[in-house]
């Protein structure tokens, strides 16, 4: 199978933002050129021990993988901050995601927040709000969803598609006006 060919199958990418107290998913299809957007929600994960958290974030990533059947997942990678427990805990939050995936034997691939954001703005410093608001655009979504976990679980879906198609080489972006310029089917 030739390179294009394989650009150009029917696919399903689910992407988690994974949390121990909300976590974010989206799900996109790619058939052919068109990109569609079939999920995305957020799970809330507030209530229980710190175990039962993990217990359904395994749970509600397999369901996912389930219902959806992806044919790769990727996740948003914990960021580095101050906080070290916390990115303790956000790290097993994604780790129990990876290994639901790959208990059902589904490639993952893992991206760091800001390459996620610039794949999708343009910009590696966007907030949530233009990431959203990106998405909103080029997946022309009716109405935003409540908690924006859902649409980073969405973003990081459509940078890994954009990553693994090459549809926004590493590096080439020089600011908004390049940006328009090499991508006018995703500005409105």
């Amino acid at each position: 199978m030739s390179t294009q060919s394989k650009n150009f199958k029917e696919k399903i990418i689910l992407g988690i933002d994974p949390g121990t107290n909300v976590m974010g998913y989206g799900i996109i299809q790619i058939n052919g050129k068109t990109l569609s957007m079939l999920a995305m929600g957020s799970i809330q994960i507030k209530d229980g021990d710190y175990a039962d958290k993990l217990k359904r974030i395994f749970d509600k990533t397999l369901e996912l993988v389930d219902q959806y059947l992806p044919d790769e997942v990727a996740l948003e990678a914990p960021f580095f901050g101050k906080n070290v427990q916390s990115m303790l805990k956000l790290g097993r939050a994604q780790g129990v995601s990876m290994a639901a995936a790959l208990y059902r034997n589904i490639p993952i691939t893992e991206y760091s927040p800001r390459k996620i954001k610039q794949s999708i703005t343009g910009s590696g410093a966007a907030s949530k709000e233009q990431v959203a608001g990106m998405l909103q655009s080029i997946l022309k979504i009716k109405e935003l969803p409540k908690y924006l976990d859902a649409t980073d679980g969405l973003a990081v879906a459509l940078c890994h598609y954009y990553q693994s198609t090459n549809a926004i080489p590493s590096g080439s972006k020089k600011g908004w006006a390049s940006f328009i310029s090499q991508n006018p089917d995703r500005v409105k």
